[in-house]
């Protein structure tokens, strides 16, 4: 039941029909109770919420990868949902229920500077991934300052180890530790460079999956 506390042109508070009255810091307001949705788990809805929780799945352990390679899309909006948007836009597909993700299109980070040249990696020694590339800092709008960004997502357990700030574009190679759990799971391995003052990124590249040894 709703009450009119002051009078006919005082506060309500409560329900009257479907107007509903409050207030807030003292001001009072009113606003109208919404209609029951007749089927809240509709067909369109629930693929929906599939995709986004695969995609939440994947990109929370990049997190912090993202947080730099997204920086540029970062306007009126986080890093995370500039690249949530990203992904559920291009890299999402299959048939409800069973969603995939295409690594090959789920960039981690988006940018213009220059993208490795002939990348490729190594995961033959225990405990650790070596991603290799050619010196391209003559080419483009690359430098002989960029850093490379390498990232090892291992989906089983929701994990991912990363550097951001790692060898030099002319220096053609970079290790990452990983730890000795991952030894038998199948790893995701992407990369991407930085510049020097972190301004510009380039696109990331899915370099394909290896067991991890």
């Amino acid at each position: 039941m709703g009450v009119i506390s002051q009078g006919i042109l005082g506060g309500v508070s409560g329900k009257v029909g479907n107007v509903v009255g409050a207030s807030w810091k003292g001001i009072d307001y009113l606003r109208i109770k919404p209609s029951n949705v007749a089927n809240p788990r509709t067909e369109g809805q629930v693929s929906q919420r599939t995709k986004f929780a695969l995609t939440l799945s994947y990109l929370q352990p990049n997190l912090g990868f993202i947080k730099a390679g997204y920086k540029g899309y970062a306007v009126q909006k986080t890093e995370f949902n500039a690249a949530m948007s990203y992904v559920l836009n291009n890299a999402v597909g299959g048939t409800a229920p069973n969603f995939t993700i295409d690594y090959s299109l789920a960039l981690l980070s988006r940018g213009n500077l220059s993208s490795a040249l002939n990348p490729a990696t190594d995961l033959t020694t225990a405990g650790q991934v070596t991603f290799t590339w050619d010196d391209n800092s003559a080419e483009g709008n690359a430098n002989v300052t960029d850093k490379a960004m390498v990232l090892v997502y291992n989906p089983g357990k929701k994990e991912s180890m990363y550097i951001l700030d790692g060898a030099d574009r002319t220096a053609g190679s970079q290790t990452i530790t990983i730890p000795s759990t991952y030894a038998g799971d199948t790893v995701e391995l992407f990369m991407a460079f930085v510049s020097a003052d972190g301004s510009q990124v380039s696109n990331s590249i899915y370099l394909g999956s290896g067991t991890a040894a």
